[in-house]
């Protein structure tokens, strides 16, 4: 008995088209949970400013809302590049894409720096959760000037492993949802719990970070990597 003739092309590529898209998916949910989460308090300090405290009426201002849009646009059009078959696909915009994502990776992280520096007053975080958003907000910068300069000198590896690395600290918002949710429920709401359970939000993003670029480098690289700068 012959064997069915199975068929060839975008038929049978499905399935793993389908399974590369369930990171970019589950990146792209992370990224926009914060967003949502300052819009709607954003919205209630419009509707009544007088009884919205201090820190829900700074998602009104200027500083905060380019940080929240520049790190959510950063957040979702970084996990497109987390896709093999899109990136295979549309070879010129992975490169493009890489540039505009430099560019609002910095605007997130300079943001960030400005409003821990002068905003504390108004939202009295603490000294141990400011220090830690500075020490991230500042190696976010550096991983993404490192990762440009890496691509410059068309060194792939080293820019791919510095442009994970600095989206690992951008998506921290979203893994924070998650810790400072579930770790208040545990460890109280003072400022010493929420300044941990916040820093362990960009320690667990960066841990997986590191897993999967050490995963990474151990398979063959990609050869899209050898054909288009990612960021250049």
């Amino acid at each position: 008995m012959s064997r069915p003739h199975l068929p060839e092309g975008p038929a049978r590529q499905r399935p793993g088209v389908r399974r590369s898209w369930l990171l970019p998916t589950a990146l792209i949910l992370l990224g926009i949970v914060p967003a949502l989460a300052r819009g709607l308090a954003g919205l209630a300090a419009a509707a009544d400013p007088g009884a919205a405290p201090p820190e829900a009426q700074l998602h009104l201002s200027a500083p905060l809302m380019t940080h929240l849009v520049s790190g959510t646009a950063y957040a979702v059009l970084g996990a497109f590049q987390f896709s093999a078959s899109f990136r295979r696909q549309h070879r010129a915009w992975h490169r493009r894409a890489g540039r505009l994502l430099i560019i609002l990776g910095l605007t997130a992280a300079v943001s960030a720096v400005w409003l821990t520096l002068f905003y504390d007053s108004k939202n009295d975080s603490g000294t141990l959760i400011n220090s830690l958003r500075l020490t991230f907000a500042t190696a976010m910068l550096v991983g993404l000037i490192i990762a440009f300069r890496a691509i410059r000198r068309r060194d792939v590896v080293r820019h791919r492993a510095w442009m994970i690395r600095a989206y690992a600290i951008g998506l921290g918002a979203g893994t924070q949802i998650f810790t400072l949710g579930f770790g208040e429920a545990v460890f109280g709401t003072g400022n010493l719990a929420r300044a941990w359970l916040t820093g362990a939000g960009w320690v667990i993003n960066l841990a997986v970070a590191e897993w999967a670029i050490r995963r990474r480098g151990k398979r063959q690289p990609d050869r899209t990597a050898h054909a288009v700068p990612a960021a250049a």
